[in-house]
């Protein structure tokens, strides 16, 4: 079952933008920690940002820091990720999941790549290339 649906991926030019969403579906998102993870090929999951309930509490990997934002809007139920200066090496699937045990920020974000998340979508892909 999908809980996600996660939208706003394509191709970009390097330095470019795009902002990519993640709607929850059938459950209320509103009390979990949510995270943006990527994989890319023949790479294991990364954990990219994430964000709290409370919108002010928020993570990032070092290589998206100042690139990156993350947000949630509670009122509709939905995530996004506000992506600057895109880098080849931001190219990936993106997708966003939740979790009963990973309710913060940081251990979200750093879950081991096989962890199975309790809510999870299926991705949308991010391509960078000139």
């Amino acid at each position: 079952q999908v809980h996600f649906v996660e939208s706003g991926g394509g191709l970009v030019q390097p330095g470019g933008s795009l902002r990519l969403s993640c709607a929850a579906s059938g459950f209320s998102a509103n009390y979990y920690a949510i995270g943006w993870f990527r994989q890319a090929p023949g790479k294991e999951r990364e954990g990219v940002a994430c964000i709290g309930s409370r919108e002010s509490n928020t993570f990032y990997i070092d290589s998206v820091k100042g690139r990156f934002t993350i947000s949630r809007d509670n009122t509709d139920n939905t995530v996004y990720l506000h992506m600057d200066n895109l880098k080849p090496e931001d190219t990936a699937v993106y997708y966003c999941a939740a979790d009963f045990d990973y309710n913060t920020v940081q251990p979200l974000c750093a879950a081991t790549p096989s962890y199975e998340f309790d809510y999870w979508g299926q991705g949308t892909r991010v391509t960078v290339s000139s």
